[in-house]
């Protein structure tokens, strides 16, 4: 296994091979940071994949596509005079010791809990440093950008935090009822904007209630599109079978072939 300071230096220096003017890699010298961020979001997400999928080999080459875009954007940053790959380092090495001094310093915390309070708070009070103010929006810093399910969790544990928020999951199933019956009436009085609204709405409640239930509802959407992915492949393999398609099976046929892939699922199970 490879000394990991010896590793880094080297894809440092690959990476700087690639960004030199006169002899590196054409696509490479045209990349800004603009260009590059949708392939880190996209690296990002590949990572996930492979954890959802217990794929230990796929889960270190995503790893390491992913540590590659830290170092492309660093090596960007350099080339501009603004910062290194060695302060990106710094930078991180010394927020995990200012936000952990239960660990690093002499401060008790009682369980994690109480450890990711005591982490917002310091966030807080960093973003309030940040912002030359004493106090701000208990919303500042989550940024718009993040996806929509993990920027409704933020958003709702900010508010939550202020005391702006349920009791307990009962009170947002109570919500998430009533949203549903104020999108049932959008929809039966043909009102697309407020159906559009009215969905958004019961979205969101569903996020709280996932938050509420400790479920990451990123995490759970992906395994519900995993679920339902296996069961259509399922499905389509049942009508195959049988010398059907799917453009060709009745509405009848691919329900019942469904049943047969869900109850083919609760037997593995």
């Amino acid at each position: 296994m490879s000394n990991a300071a010896n590793a880094l230096d080297r894809l440092i220096a690959i990476m700087a091979a690639l960004r030199h003017p006169g002899k590196g890699c054409p696509w490479d010298l045209e990349q800004t940071f603009a260009t590059i961020a949708p392939h880190t979001i996209e690296e990002a997400y590949e990572v996930a994949d492979a954890i959802q999928k217990h794929d230990m080999e796929a889960l270190k080459d995503e790893l390491g596509d992913l540590l590659f875009q830290v170092v492309y954007h660093a090596r960007m940053a350099q080339e501009a005079g603004t910062f290194t790959v060695a302060d990106v380092a710094e930078a991180i090495s010394d927020k995990l010791v200012r936000r952990h001094p239960h660990v690093f310093g002499s401060a008790v915390v009682a369980d994690a809990e109480a450890q990711t309070r005591a982490w917002e708070d310091q966030k807080a009070e960093e973003r309030r440093a940040l912002g030359g103010r004493a106090a701000g929006s208990a919303l500042d810093g989550v940024i718009a950008g993040l996806p929509a399910l993990t920027r409704g969790v933020k958003l709702q544990r900010r508010a939550a935090r202020v005391g702006f928020d349920w009791d307990d999951a009962k009170g947002v199933l109570a919500k998430l009822r009533e949203e549903i019956e104020e999108l049932t009436e959008a929809i039966e009085a043909k009102d697309e904007a407020r159906a559009a609204d009215e969905l958004g709405d019961l979205l969101f409640t569903g996020v709280n209630l996932a938050r509420k239930l400790g479920v990451d509802p990123e995490s759970a959407l992906r395994g519900a599109n995993a679920k339902f992915e296996s069961r259509f492949r399922r499905m389509e393999k049942l009508l195959a079978e049988k010398g059907l398609r799917c453009e060709a099976a009745t509405l009848d046929q691919m329900e019942a072939a469904w049943g047969e892939a869900k109850r083919g699922d609760k037997a593995v199970g």
